[in-house]
């Protein structure tokens, strides 16, 4: 049986919840045989998870003291950071590559992903989140350079946000005070999307939260990911007590 989700740290006591999205490129052997029909280079890509995004989850969770979980399926084979009705949940095309095995999925298909991955994740996800009244979500993602033969991307790190701005612009204020960065305000992205992890999991609940953003050149080894959390750990902690989130 393949295990949807890993969970490191669930002893930790510290508020914060750190979640990683898009941490593995794996597929189940359920789904396809194990494969999805394109090339291991395309797997390795930014279409199929989010390069560097787990190491630095796994990293900032342990310099927070605070749980980490983490997927361990592709987005290519379900989004977890999808709503359940979003015509992206399984991508057919992705950065101009065909996914042939989500060209047709039946419906038992996409039933089979949702209950033997998705859901079980947003269940054990829920389960962490509240494990105590005053949790703080950290979502971490990574971005690549350059995306559909647009423009390179300026920023070293991006933060995504909705309606609830409390831990977001403190810490965009401290990020942006640092000489060296060049900081996206939802950017690349919009940062709400219906249904997503952070609408489920933090503004339902009226949780504070922000979604993390690196370009993945810049988190690609082991020791990048580890000096990234260890600048963002102190960050967050002093814009959450600036708030008093």
């Amino acid at each position: 049986m393949h295990q949807p989700y890993h969970i490191e740290g669930a002893a930790r006591p510290a508020r914060w919840l750190v979640t990683c999205d898009h941490a593995t490129n794996a597929v189940p052997g359920f789904v396809g045989g194990g494969s999805l029909g394109i090339s291991s280079s395309d797997m390795a890509r930014h279409i199929a998870w989010d390069v560097g995004a787990a190491g630095v989850a796994r990293a900032l969770a342990a310099a927070l003291d605070a749980p980490a979980i983490l997927s361990n399926f592709s987005r290519l084979v379900i989004d977890p950071n999808r709503g359940e009705d979003d015509p992206t949940l399984i991508m057919k095309l992705y950065d101009g590559t065909v996914i042939p095995a989500n060209r047709h999925p039946s419906d038992d298909d996409v039933v089979r992903r949702l209950n033997r991955l998705y859901r079980p994740y947003h269940t054990a996800l829920a389960e962490l989140a509240a494990r105590r009244g005053d949790t703080v979500i950290v979502s971490v993602h990574s971005f690549t350079p350059q995306f559909r033969g647009r423009p390179p991307r300026p920023w070293h790190v991006g933060l995504l946000y909705a309606a609830d701005t409390r831990l977001a612009h403190p810490l965009l204020a401290r990020l942006r005070a640092e000489p060296d960065l060049c900081v996206g305000d939802n950017e690349p992205y919009g940062g709400h999307l219906p249904g997503d992890t952070i609408a489920r999991h933090a503004i339902v609940h009226e949780r504070p939260n922000v979604l993390i953003e690196l370009r993945n050149d810049l988190i690609a080894t082991p020791r990048q990911q580890a000096a990234w959390a260890a600048r963002l750990a102190p960050v967050l902690q002093d814009a959450a007590a600036r708030v008093g989130v």
